[in-house]
Order: C-alpha cells, then sequence, then structure tokens
C-alpha cells in the first residue's frame, strides 16, 4: 500500500480554490484533521492542551501552504 492513500476523510473540506479562505476556514479544517487522526471529537483535560497545539501547528502549516501555492492563471505572490 502507498503511504499516502488516495482516500482522504469525506467531511474534510477542500480549501484550495475558493477566493478567499479565512483563518476561521483554516483552523476549522486543521481541528477536523485532529480529530480524525486522534479519534476524539473532544479531548480529556489531560489532553487538551496536546490537542489545541496540535490543532494550532497545523492551521499554521495549512496557512503557509495555501498561500505559498500558486494557482493556474494567477500571479505567484498574488
Amino acid at each position: 500500500m502507498s503511504r499516502y492513500a488516495p482516500k482522504m476523510c469525506r467531511s474534510i473540506k477542500t480549501l484550495r480554490g475558493e477566493e478567499v479562505i479565512d483563518d476561521e476556514e483554516v483552523r476549522a479544517a486543521a481541528l477536523q484533521f485532529v480529530r480524525k487522526v486522534s479519534g476524539y471529537r473532544k479531548p480529556s483535560r489531560a489532553n487538551e492542551d496536546v490537542f489545541e497545539g496540535a490543532v494550532d501547528e497545523i492551521a499554521t502549516s495549512t496557512r503557509k501552504m495555501l498561500d505559498s501555492l500558486v494557482m493556474a492563471g494567477a500571479a505567484r505572490g498574488s
């Protein structure tokens, strides 16, 4: 099996291609991802900091990636 399976969680919304992607949408997608990977809808108090830290890191990485993508027909950096 490939390291990168072709399947994607159906509940995670694709953000690429939208005109404006606000930070709230990026954070919501990161939260969905962490929930899916961890198996927790809401972490226990003992895991709350780790859970929120993961959401923050994924949201930051996602924003950086989305801001760096070159879209077909768009000038780089715009």
